[in-house]
């Protein structure tokens, strides 16, 4: 495989100019129409969840892609839908760097980059001129600078401004890099934000005769009552789906190594089983009354068909990504395949 190669150049880079030139490559790969050379051929087995169809049940999760300009490229590697993002009302520059390290001994990933991204607008702009038409999930969250009681109204302008363009919208209340972004999980700052941007989304499916879901994306450190409150507020406003999980701030697992205790979240392998937890309790919770995006330490085909036992519909991949290259995708797709199937096989 090339991929292996690949990695080792790329790893003598800093991980945030890898992430660049990786992208830059590939969306090179996609004007000359060679990035199909890399497409991973991923059989047609269609998902439905949050009223979509999914050609095949393997996302890549938001954060590599912030501003929607590499989505041809990354389209043509054979995911079954794109999620870009976080986008947030205004350009930002996000946290000073070095603000991504790697920890390979443990195929993890901690990042504080903070929303770095050129602003909604701009990402419209890309997302206009893209080719891909496919299922595309578009991640929107709050600018640094405004408030935690003021941040209502940065969700709203992101979902109006990417309304038109999304298959889905994603509503990040997760990330562990923007102060007190996770305070809106909790109690009456995420009854009143979902009630916020599912008063705008009913608006906006009126102009536009277009239903737009939208899903919330939630953290991996939550007690078992933070998760069931969750679970009982979205269903109570009719949220379409929930992502689970974003990165975690715990260390205990990478606490011994290199960059271990660095701030921010950390991803990969190390949230695996914490990230896979909260599925389980969330799927539980929920009782099917909506569906769940699986992501968090997904590295092989084991881990992917994990996620659908814990109780997932989908699932998602990065930082397994940039460990493992575009072949974790078909693993990815094999162990969801094979995992539903048993369901199905044990269901009767």
């Amino acid at each position: 495989m090339i991929y292996p190669a690949l990695r080792s150049l790329l790893f003598k880079l800093s991980p945030e100019t890898a992430h660049e030139l990786t992208l830059e490559g590939l969306q090179a790969m996609s004007r000359m129409g060679i990035a199909g050379l890399m497409n991973q051929n991923i059989p047609f087995n269609p998902v439905d969840a949050m009223g979509i169809e999914f050609p095949n049940p393997v996302g890549l999760a938001a954060g590599l892609d912030k501003n929607g300009d590499c989505i041809d490229g990354l389209a043509a590697l054979g995911f079954g839908f794109i999620e870009i993002g976080t986008v947030t009302p205004r350009p930002q520059p996000g946290n000073p760097k070095p603000r991504m390290f790697r920890l390979p001994e443990a195929q993890g990933i901690i990042n504080r980059m903070g929303f770095n991204n050129k602003g909604v607008d701009y990402l419209v702009d890309r997302v206009q001129k893209a080719k891909f038409e496919g299922v595309l999930g578009i991640n929107i969250g709050k600018n640094f600078d405004t408030a935690v009681e003021d941040a209502n109204s940065d969700y709203v302008k992101c979902l109006q401004k990417v309304y038109d363009h999304a298959t889905y919208v994603t509503v990040n209340i997760s990330s562990p890099n923007t102060p007190g972004l996770r305070d809106l999980q909790m109690g009456d700052s995420l009854e009143s934000l979902i009630i916020a941007v599912k008063e705008e989304q009913t608006k906006l499916a009126g102009k536009t005769n277009r239903y737009v879901p939208i899903a919330v994306k939630i953290a991996p450190d939550m007690d078992d009552a933070g998760v069931e409150w969750v679970a009982e507020t979205l269903v109570k406003h009719e949220i379409d789906g929930v992502i689970a999980t974003n990165t975690t701030i715990a260390r205990d697992k990478v606490e011994h190594l290199q960059y271990g205790n660095e701030q921010g979240g950390l991803s990969g392998a190390p949230v695996f089983e914490s990230s896979t937890e909260v599925t389980e309790k969330l799927a539980k919770a929920l009782n099917g009354k909506l569906p769940i995006i699986g992501v968090g330490g997904i590295t092989n085909k084991e881990t992917a068909a994990a996620k659908i036992e814990a109780g997932a519909s989908l699932v998602q991949i990065y930082s397994g990504f940039i460990y493992e290259g575009p072949s974790l995708i078909k693993q990815a797709a094999e162990g969801v395949n094979e995992a539903r199937r048993a369901l199905i096989q044990a269901k009767g």
